[in-house]
């Protein structure tokens, strides 16, 4: 009789750690699953800011007399590279980021100092906040993102160009 009572508890001892065994794998589990989450959406802000960093470059590589909207009446929102990097960060569809919380530099960003082949850089940061408790815990509260593109400059920006 001594013996039957034994092997009911050695079956209620493997259900207990198998049940340890399953909230053990189902907290790392959860930690992955949330990183993947995190690392996903991160991603895709840092290719947003990538692919507007290259629109801008690119605009004033072809428009290098409108690099700003104070560079004159021709270069008014949306004609000039920095309104076009703008206007990509915003229209980029399913975003985690918030445009207006993307820093934008052009450099040169005077048109006086841009001649042909003068190279052109656009630089996108962005702070991006993490949304899982998990991730904000090992990141911190920001990831500082930062994308940059540059073109050559394919027309004069001034008439004092050689």
């Amino acid at each position: 009789m001594g013996s039957f009572w034994n092997r009911g508890s050695l079956h209620h001892r493997q259900r207990g750690q198998s049940l340890v065994e399953f909230a053990l794998a189902a907290t790392v589990l959860l930690v992955l699953l949330t990183g993947v989450l995190d690392l996903g959406r991160m991603y895709m802000a840092w290719v947003a800011i990538q692919d507007a960093a290259g629109e801008g470059a690119l605009y004033a590589a072809m428009n290098p007399r409108c690099i700003s909207a104070a560079n004159g009446p021709s270069c008014a929102t949306p004609n000039n590279a920095y309104d076009r990097t703008f206007i990509a960060i915003r229209q980029t569809p399913g975003t985690p980021l918030d445009p207006y919380q993307v820093t934008i530099t052009i450099t040169p960003n005077d048109p006086a100092q841009i001649c042909f082949g003068t190279p052109i850089t656009v630089s996108t940061t962005y702070s991006f906040t993490m949304i899982t408790p998990i991730m904000r815990g090992m990141f911190g509260s920001g990831v500082t993102l930062r994308a940059y593109a540059v073109q050559r400059a394919l027309n004069h920006g001034s008439s004092s160009c050689p």
